[in-house]
């Protein structure tokens, strides 16, 4: 069983920054991607930005990207969320996700391709 745990969440200013971080338990090796995703209430979750251990390679969501940065330490097996110029829209709760094995890419933003969650942690963007 994989633990998940997410920090770093908080109450920001718009154009405000955080910096989020995952850290997830067991072998790195086993799992080849590690995701956030976000929601708010009464939405589906949202695919945030994804990395890929076996291809180095990150993706993120349109609605992110200029804006948000995703980096990955593979030894010590955490993943981090830098968010500057925060948006009020970009309040939710935040969560990391992972799954044994391989992802592939068309389902790298789909929630249900990963089996382990963190419990989330809340982010609020004030105006």
């Amino acid at each position: 069983q994989v633990q998940v745990a997410e920090s770093g969440g908080g109450v920001v200013q718009a154009g405000g920054s955080l910096r989020l971080s995952c850290a997830a338990s067991g072998p790195p090796y086993s799992r080849d991607v590690m995701s956030w995703f976000r929601q708010t209430p009464g939405k589906e979750r949202e695919f945030v930005a994804a990395s890929s251990r076996r291809s180095g390679s990150t993706i993120l969501a349109d609605s992110v990207k200029g804006r948000f940065t995703i980096s990955k330490d593979n030894a010590k097996n955490t993943l981090d969320l830098q968010m500057n110029n925060l948006k009020p829209e970009d309040t939710a709760i935040y969560y990391c996700a992972t799954k044994e094995g391989h992802i592939i890419v068309s389902e790298l933003r789909n929630s249900r391709a990963y089996t382990y969650w963190g419990q989330g942690t809340q982010v609020t963007v004030s105006s």
